[in-house]
């Protein structure tokens, strides 16, 4: 009877290690969706910037914060920076987002090798699973920005 007990604490500690891992493996995937939005806000910013300054004229002065210290330039000087700024940040985007689908399937694989189901609770189940489910509410499975 002894050697049950033992074999029951085995099997819970591994469900616990499976359910931590599962959980840290969400925890990345939603760092990586965290990051890429503000990525995307960066982009957009600097969208901005380009579109309000390339229609002027190129000698005019201008300033770039380099650092945290604010640089007087000129806009021949700025522009070809804050364009190539840009694209390195939609080239990092890319691959932040290749990263977040070998995740997506990382995650999706680990649920059907450990049979990992979640439950989204609607007012029924919600009632009845609130002890059972703890604080899984439901799943975000896309990208933010689909």
């Amino acid at each position: 009877m002894a050697s049950k007990a033992g074999g029951d604490d085995k099997e819970a500690i591994n469900e616990q290690v499976i359910a931590q891992t599962y959980g840290n493996m969400r925890s990345e995937m939603t760092q990586l969706y965290t990051k890429i939005t503000e990525l995307e806000m960066e982009v957009s910013e600097h969208s901005l910037v380009i579109a309000a300054i390339e229609p002027l004229d190129h000698s005019r002065r201008c300033y770039r914060m380099i650092g945290g210290v604010l640089v007087e330039r000129t806009i021949k000087e700025v522009l070809p920076a804050v364009q190539r700024n840009k694209e390195g940040l939609d080239e990092l985007i890319a691959r932040m987002h290749e990263a977040l689908e070998r995740k997506k399937k990382e995650i999706t694989e680990f649920e059907l090798k450990y049979k990992i189901r979640i439950r989204k609770a609607d007012t029924n189940a919600e009632e009845e699973g609130s002890k059972k489910e703890g604080s899984a509410q439901g799943v975000l499975v896309g990208p933010a920005g689909q």
